[in-house]
């Protein structure tokens, strides 16, 4: 008789251990960059690319860093009031993380590092959910972009097509998507096989903390939006 695997015991101490080890190493980054670098930044983002993310991370190595991960933790690393803060002051940022949110801890002037964030854009392909910058249809007659091949997939897609002589052949107008309605899987795969990016990966500077200033950039950004982990 098998044996049954209800009864398996499955320990989760080793998980626990690497969960708090983890933890402990963000705050002593934290705390230690607290020391190295002259001001702190903190920053929400939308439509995150972990790739280009960290490209734009690397590219700024030599004289920031930047950290993504658990507010709480964060907070935790900085202080959350005058009692328990790691820097005078430094409390302030607690407050306003929140939401998908990361520390910039750099030397650069501030001058650049607004350039940077205002100027960082990334186009991508948008993912299931995200609304439609723009409205989609394709119109009646043959789709030369694609081969014969894909005929299949298509159909698969809802799109109503046909072979015709070898060529793919769109039956009657088909929209994709529509201005400002969410993208169903079926939209985001066709708009990544005609190209069209409408994802924005941006960055927003909300705030800066230096051991003599505290500036608040923004107060009012949707900090709502999904993390992509590609």
């Amino acid at each position: 008789m098998p044996k049954s695997k209800r009864n398996n015991i499955v320990t989760l101490s080793k998980t626990k251990k690497k969960g708090r080890e983890h933890k402990e190493q963000v705050v002593n980054g934290i705390r230690q960059a607290l020391d190295e670098y002259s001001s702190v930044y903190v920053f929400s983002f939308e439509n995150m690319r972990n790739s280009k993310f960290k490209e734009f991370r690397e590219k700024l190595k030599s004289s920031s860093r930047l950290f993504l991960g658990s507010n709480n933790v964060m907070k935790v690393a900085l202080g959350r009031s005058h009692s328990d803060e790691a820097k005078p002051g430094i409390h302030k940022l607690s407050k306003i993380l929140g939401g998908h949110s990361g520390l910039f801890f750099t030397n650069l002037a501030t001058s650049d590092v607004r350039r940077l964030f205002d100027e960082y854009e990334e186009l991508d392909f948008a993912r299931t959910g995200t609304a439609a910058t723009e409205k989609v249809e394709l119109m009646e007659g043959p789709l030369e972009q694609f081969t014969h091949e894909m005929e299949p997939f298509l159909r698969k897609q809802g799109i109503p097509v046909r072979l015709n002589k070898g060529v793919i052949e769109l039956v009657s107008d088909f929209v994709v998507c529509k201005e400002g309605e969410p993208l169903s899987p079926e939209s985001a795969r066709i708009l990544r096989l005609l190209g069209m990016k409408m994802a924005s990966f941006r960055l927003h500077l909300l705030c800066r903390w230096s051991p003599d200033e505290f500036e608040v950039y923004k107060q009012d950004l949707d900090l709502s939006s999904d993390i992509d982990s590609s």
